[in-house]
């Protein structure tokens, strides 16, 4: 079976090798340590410290799993400024809401670097698949469960 392909910006890549390497240096040396002291304190069979431990372990370590596997499936998007009139991965993208006139400003990313709380804005979500490959100045309709919203692709960047 086939992998997906995991598409990064530059920035989104070097986030996932920090962490990896982070869980494998840092975290890993951390739990082991949290595990040696815990057996320290006797009988591990009633022994929630080290319960946490292990639970932790076995957390970071598959989240080593993972995102080695996201790694070696991954596609860094670069782009140039001549992209800057088409949304594109790896585009900020300003747009109206035409219904009451709000403003929002997005960067459109792969699902696996999207993060509504910092505006990265996935392309498979519904706004991302509306707004991909649109012009500057053009009106997209997106379908959310309250309806249709309409906006203006006002800048792209």
């Amino acid at each position: 079976m086939t992998e997906k392909e995991i598409i990064l910006t530059p920035e989104g890549l070097n986030n996932l090798e920090q962490e990896l390497e982070n869980l494998k240096i840092v975290k890993r040396r951390e739990v082991a340590e949290r595990i040696k002291q815990a057996i320290d304190f006797g009988d591990i069979s009633e022994n929630s410290e080290y319960e946490d431990a292990k639970n932790e372990q076995a957390f970071i370590e598959g989240r080593i799993l993972t995102l080695e596997k996201m790694l070696r499936n991954v596609r860094v998007i670069e782009y140039t400024d001549s992209d800057s009139n088409i949304v594109h991965l790896g585009a900020k993208i300003t747009l109206q809401d035409l219904e009451n006139n709000e403003e929002f400003e997005y960067t459109l990313v792969g699902s696996a670097e999207a993060d509504p709380m910092k505006n990265k804005i996935s392309n498979e979500s519904p706004v991302g698949k509306a707004i991909i490959g649109k012009n500057r100045g053009e009106v997209v309709e997106v379908n959310v469960p309250a309806g249709k919203i309409k906006y203006k692709i006002l800048t792209i960047v």
